[in-house]
């Protein structure tokens, strides 16, 4: 079964106009590393797959099925720049919290929600978060109990909107082995956005990359040239490949590196819905 299918969409957020005629095919059971500059329209793609933005023309479909709001097989890590650490509940309240799709409140989560709670949280090995809150979890460890949440459903498509910011690189590496074991495992494909490449080579199945309305998707050594990211970035942009590492330069100016710095500062926004 195919996990997305795009066909001919145009994507437009008032008079700006966010994806261009986009015919693409993400296949069930892959692991899709989603890249481009600020404003390209990652999170925007996110949340058209999730039907929370309308395309424009064209169609999307998700898992054989027209996309549609609630879809409990696709599974959903939004960005989060809160931090979530003042909440006054137990890992195990945090991730049970999203059970059919409510917060705290009415109706009030039954011992089924909890069973399904304990059951992602083995999944990502955060039992031992259960019952510590949330105060006193590290920025991996709730990346964790995020994505623990994204689980509940037993999802087929998993969603993940830059879930490596803000994470040092030893604990990025345990983000990105985790997901990976969760795809094989489990047999789910996984659209995971990030800034920069290189913590994703040698992971990925191929590389989704966005920019200026266009996207190229496939092997990261077909997508990852100067003439492709030069059409993305509209712009002569040079790619360097050293040491098993991968720098995308223009002017001599590396610009994921760049990119990610300033989401880091937060001194530029995301292309929001």
């Amino acid at each position: 079964m195919t996990a997305i299918a795009l066909d001919r969409v145009t994507i437009s957020i008032g008079n700006r106009r966010i994806l261009s005629d986009v015919t693409l095919t993400i296949e069930d059971g892959e692991f899709i590393g989603m890249l481009g500059p600020n404003g390209a329209g990652k999170t925007t793609l996110m949340r058209a797959i999730l039907g929370l933005v309308p395309v424009t023309t064209g169609t999307i479909r998700v898992l054989g099925a027209p996309v549609g709001r609630g879809n409990r097989a696709v599974g959903y890590m939004p960005q989060t720049r809160t931090s979530i650490g003042g909440f006054r509940l137990s890992g195990r309240d945090f991730v049970v919290s999203a059970a059919n799709g409510h917060r705290w409140g009415i109706p009030w989560p039954a011992k089924a929600d909890y069973r399904e709670a304990d059951r992602a949280l083995e999944l990502v090995g955060a039992r031992e978060l259960a019952m510590r809150p949330l105060a006193e979890t590290s920025g991996g460890e709730r990346q964790r109990l995020l994505l623990a949440q994204a689980l509940l459903g037993s999802p087929k498509l998993l969603l993940l909107d830059e879930p490596l910011i803000s994470l040092d690189p030893h604990h990025q590496a345990d983000v990105i082995e985790l997901v990976r074991r969760l795809q094989k495992d489990i047999g789910i494909a996984v659209l995971f956005s990030a800034h920069e490449l290189n913590p994703l080579l040698g992971t990925i199945d191929r590389v989704l990359y966005l920019g200026n309305g266009q996207a190229a998707l496939g092997p990261v050594d077909e997508v990852i040239t100067s003439p492709v990211l030069s059409r993305l970035y509209g712009s002569a942009i040079e790619v360097i490949r050293l040491n098993g590492r991968i720098f995308v330069m223009s002017d001599q100016y590396e610009l994921e590196r760049g990119e990610h710095l300033h989401e880091q500062g937060h001194a530029h926004g995301h292309d929001h819905a």
